[in-house]
């Protein structure tokens, strides 16, 4: 058999070589191209309500407003809220005084007035029980001639009436002298700190009245107006949060396993495409879901993907609620298993 010559091994031997590069070029791991997702940007938002029903007075902020967190935005017509806060601060110094008054008991003038009239009363009796007994002498020096029946049952009675007169005013004296029992002034510890309670409803009603800014924050829109009748269910201006902001994007399933949370990121939008902004990988979902209607990718529509945030610095404010963006991750090799 004739063997083949020299240069046809060679050149056997170099389409082999082509061949396998053109395999290996083919079947190559791909983890080092960058991954490029598509989404949109994405905050959050405030709906800013008053927590009192008034007529507002004043709206300060605008469409587009920058506020700053705790900065005033509305306020409310506040003259029937301060008078509120008025009575209830007089209902306070009431109870206040009755209070003090229980605590302190009676007056040294009280108490030696009611042991005056326990005296006086005390005399009183003494006369009564004196009469008594002599009209009873004279009744049985005389066999009953000189003092009817009728006299004598009367003296009687009138010295009955004596010392109970003198048991209740010596109550009276004893109860000067003790004071208030602690249960009344338990009560009026109670009542007190019920009107406390109102002052400071009445006062946290009036700082209501000032409608303030949670965060930092951009005004997204204003609802109501001055002279509109606010309430805890009619929001009054609703603010997009100004940090952070991510984008909002979807990764298929053939590029999981090369992303990670905290893994940088750049973003950029159509406006500004040679202006990127830096970003971080922040969350991956662990479900997937069928790609949303408004997410482009260059899989099917029918494949899986799973959401992935892209959280980003923003500093001068260039994104916008809605915003289309593309997400470029620098590429990763994915772990062999």
């Amino acid at each position: 058999m004739r063997r083949p010559s020299p240069p046809v091994v060679v050149a056997v031997v170099v389409i082999l070589l082509i061949a396998g590069a053109g395999v290996w070029w083919l079947l190559r791991p791909r983890g080092d191209s960058p991954i490029v997702l598509h989404g949109n940007v994405d905050i959050r938002q405030v709906s800013l309500a008053f927590k009192v029903g008034e007529r507002i007075a004043e709206m300060r902020a605008e469409e587009g407003d920058h506020v700053a967190r705790g900065q005033v935005l509305a306020t409310l017509e506040s003259t029937s809220l301060g008078l509120r806060l008025a009575q209830a601060q007089a209902q306070v110094a009431v109870q206040n005084e009755v209070l003090r008054r229980l605590q302190a008991g009676n007056r040294p003038q009280e108490i030696a007035q009611a042991d005056a009239n326990m005296r006086a009363a005390q005399a009183d009796a003494r006369v009564a029980r004196q009469t008594l007994e002599r009209l009873r002498a004279i009744s049985q020096g005389t066999g009953g001639r000189a003092v009817s029946r009728e006299e004598l049952d009367q003296a009687a009675a009138n010295a009955k009436a004596a010392d109970a007169k003198v048991d209740a005013l010596r109550k009276a004296h004893e109860l000067s002298v003790a004071g208030a029992r602690e249960e009344d002034i338990a009560q009026a510890r109670a009542q007190r700190d019920a009107a406390q309670a109102e002052s400071a409803l009445a006062k946290q009603a009036l700082e209501d009245a000032q409608l303030k800014a949670p965060v930092d924050a951009v005004v997204r829109s204003r609802m109501l107006e001055p002279g509109d009748m606010a309430s805890p269910q009619r929001p009054v201006y609703a603010l997009a949060v100004i940090h952070p902001k991510w984008v909002r994007a979807y990764v298929s399933e053939a590029n999981l396993s090369r992303i990670k949370p905290g893994q940088s990121a750049r973003v950029t939008t159509d406006s500004a495409p040679d202006r990127p902004i830096d970003g971080r990988v922040g969350y991956i979902a662990s479900v997937a879901e069928f790609t949303p209607k408004n997410v482009e990718t260059e899989d099917l529509r029918t494949s899986l993907v799973y959401e992935v945030r892209v959280n980003v610095d923003d500093p001068d404010d260039r994104l916008r609620l809605g915003m289309p963006a593309t997400v470029v991750l620098p590429g990763t090799v994915a772990a062999t298993p």
